[in-house]
């Protein structure tokens, strides 16, 4: 399989912090993904980072994460979120954007995974996963995913034209 494999030169955008509660793996060298999230809709609610790792095929599975880390949505630009993983190797990141922050997932909420794989609206009301090799993180130290929020745009569901307001 191909992966997604970005090594972070700089653990974080200079001047902009690093959410979580496990942010010092990220500036300690790792193992950790430094997820890069950005096109956000509104300025409102929690994000939700969860990583994925062993088996592909189950990645994205209800309760087959391996870390998930809650944060406030900041009031402007993109959010980096460190998340550490056991060791270097594969992994698969989802995130989630509660825009109410009502702790359930809602037509108004948005979301991304790794590799910013493109989806449809049947593919999202159906809960169809992308292939793994779509998705896949190959971490090796602090490796930084880039992953682009979506939202459903009246028959559509993709990233809106106005990234990180």
């Amino acid at each position: 399989m191909v992966g997604l494999s970005l090594v972070a030169a700089m653990p974080a955008a200079a001047g902009a912090a690093v959410l979580g509660p496990d942010s010092a793996a990220c500036n300690g060298g790792g193992p950790a993904m430094l997820v890069h999230v950005d096109g956000f809709k509104k300025r409102t609610g929690t994000l939700r980072v969860q990583s994925y790792g062993g088996n592909p095929t189950r990645y994205f599975e209800k309760g087959s994460w391996l870390r998930r880390i809650d944060v406030p949505v900041p009031p402007s630009g993109a959010v980096d979120v460190c998340v550490p993983v056991g060791a270097n190797g594969s992994y698969a990141v989802s995130v989630r954007h509660d825009i109410d922050g009502s702790g359930k997932t809602g037509m108004n909420d948005g979301g991304g995974m790794s590799g910013n794989p493109r989806l449809s609206l049947m593919d999202v009301i159906f809960r169809r996963k992308p292939a793994p090799d779509k998705v896949q993180v190959n971490v090796h130290g602090v490796t930084q995913v880039p992953v682009t929020l979506n939202y459903v745009q009246g028959g559509s569901f993709g990233p809106l034209a106005m990234a990180s307001r």
